[in-house]
Formats: structure tokens, sequence, C-alpha cells
């Protein structure tokens, strides 16, 4: 059987090219005791893998050159020697951009859902991404009823879910996305109280607009800007969430710091950074909430599929130019295997 791959061909310096990712045919192995070979249904792409490819982030290796490009993504364990892990089950794991993956079930992300549920869904709100939203807006945000709470990044995977957990926990949520469709899917259908068009609104004058008292909590996505915009309009004792930079992610050069950074002392505000993996223990509860809010119809999500496993790198580079509205994803064209014993 053949593993269709996508491997790192060199280090990207400025914004990812397509030509960063070389497609590898290889072999597979022979499952060993205790293994259980997965075919992967739906690949998710995310911020992070970019700081994966240069090697420098300081809270994961290096992809080395050569090496399968690392990713999450969820499937169907098609053939197994593990005990635990049945044929047929759902699983979710950083399976990396192949169409089969080899795993034992003791990886720190890996997964089974059961019973199963979306396949979009468990790499979308019950994944990385929601778990993300859940654990930095509940656990440093710490959203309380009638808050304000802004979010970058509305309209992508982590931002969306971060603005609907705000809803449900009884805030006023404000979003900063960049397109006007994705400004009315936000109000329309995510039921934020407003949304900012960031290419075409003047910043200043609609946080002046939508956000007239200040900002209790700031859940950034983005960086740059909009993040030094929002710590000149900090309430006393705000939160602001350090979730992502999307705007520093294409740069060659040091990005310069917020110059209102100051205003986090005269507020007696706090400005924290987290990495999902600092709440692995954790991961069932969170899960647990988000499904009950998803089954409910309290929490919702939309994702942007690219088809056909060769697209990876077409849509690894889209999301990184805004292309996407909710979730980043590509379904695999490979027709899913008969289980084998």
């Amino acid at each position: 059987m053949i593993n269709r791959q996508f491997l790192l061909a060199e280090r990207p310096h400025g914004a990812i090219q397509e030509h960063h990712l070389r497609y590898n045919e290889a072999d597979l192995p022979e499952l060993t005791s205790g293994q259980m070979l997965v075919q992967v249904e739906y690949y998710s792409l995310d911020p992070s893998m970019k700081g994966q490819m240069e090697a420098s982030v300081s809270y994961a290796a290096g992809i080395p050159i050569g090496g399968v490009m690392r990713g999450r993504g969820v499937g169907r364990v098609i053939a197994s020697r593990n005990a635990v892990v049945p044929v047929g089950a759902q699983a979710f794991g950083f399976f990396g951009m192949q169409d089969f993956a080899v795993c034992t079930g003791d990886e720190p992300h890996f997964h089974v859902f059961d019973p199963p549920v979306n396949p979009q869904a468990a790499l979308g709100v019950l994944g990385g991404t929601g778990m993300t939203a859940y654990f930095g807006l509940l656990d440093i945000g710490k959203p309380q009823p009638g808050d304000t709470l802004l979010v970058s990044g509305a309209a992508g995977a982590t931002g969306s879910v971060a603005g609907q957990i705000g809803r449900i926990k009884g805030c006023r949520v404000i979003g900063v996305a960049g397109t006007a469709e994705k400004c009315a899917w936000l109000v329309e259908e995510l039921g934020f109280d407003g949304a900012i068009n960031y290419r075409q609104d003047d910043l200043t004058s609609a946080l002046d607009v939508l956000c007239p008292d200040g900002i209790d909590v700031f859940f950034d996505n983005v960086g740059g800007d909009i993040l030094d915009l929002a710590l000149a309009r900090l309430k006393l004792h705000a939160r602001v969430v350090l979730c992502g930079g999307i705007s520093r992610y294409e740069l060659t050069g040091k990005p310069t710091g917020p110059g209102n950074y100051f205003n986090l002392v005269l507020t007696r505000s706090r400005m924290e950074g987290f990495l999902l993996s600092d709440y692995l223990s954790r991961f069932d509860e969170a899960r647990g909430d988000l499904r009950a809010w998803f089954e409910s119809g309290a929490l919702k999500q939309r994702a942007t599929v690219y088809e056909g496993f060769r697209s990876l790198p077409t849509a690894l580079v889209a999301l990184f130019q805004g292309a996407n509205t909710g979730k980043m994803l590509v379904r695999s064209d490979l027709q899913l295997e008969a289980p084998q014993p």
C-alpha cells in the first residue's frame, strides 16, 4: 500500500510558498504489537505550522528537512494491533500530511471520539482550535457577565469559537475580521454584538463606537496594530489573552513592540500568553463542555474545505492569506479502506 506524503523541502523565510513542501510516496511498514494504522480523512491547517517549518519555536521540535509535514488530522483506524483501540474507531491526532499514520495511542494529543462526531467538528470546535479558545478565554481571560470582549482574527477557527464562548458566558462580544462577508457571519450567525472590517473601517473610530467604555477582555490572534489599539482601551483590571500573532508570521524581520504597553500598568491589567499543551490533563473537561454546547446549537462552526490530498500546499498558503472563514481543512480524496483485522 502506497502512502502519499508531503515532506518539508526547505524552511520558509517570510511567506510560505507551495515549493516549501515536496510530494512523496512511501511504503507502509508492518504494524508491530501495540500499533494501529489510521487512514486520515480530514487535515487541519493551522498558523502554528509555520513556526515548526521554520524550527523557530521552543514548544515543539522543528520538522527536519525531508520529514513528513506535521499537522493534526482525523480519520479511521483501519488496522490495529492495539488492545485498546479497535478497527473502525474515529481517531484524532498529529498524523501529519500523509494518507496513513502509524501510531500507538500514547501520543499526547491522540484521542478517540466515541461515539464518533462530525469529522470537521473533530478538528474544529471539538479539536485543537476549540480547546485553544476554551482554555485561553476561560482560564486567562476569565470573562464575566456584562464584560466587553474584543476578539481579533474573529472569523478564524479559534477566534470564532472564543467569541461564541464569550457570548455563552454573558459577554458583549466585538469581533475584528478582514471582509464584509466575515463580519456579517460573526454578527448574523454567531451572535456577535458587533464586527469591524479592519481592511475597510477606521479601526480607531470603530473601536471608539463599539467599545465606548473600554475593553475588559481582549482575545488576540493577530498582534501588531490591533493589539496596540486594544491596549489603549483597556478598562481597570482588564485581561489580554495572547493566543497568536498572525500579523507577524510572514515578516522576515523582528516586529515592533506595542507602544501602548504601559497602559497595562495604569489599568492594573494582565497580558498573558499560553499554549494548548499546558492543559493536556484537562482535555476531557474541555471536550465535554464544547461538545455539549455544539450539540445544543449554542456553539457553531464553519469550515473552508479544500478537496483532495494534493491541495494541501495550496490550502496552507491560503491560510496565511486569510482565505478561510472558520476552520481551514483539506478533505482526502482517497477512498476509505476496508478495516483489516
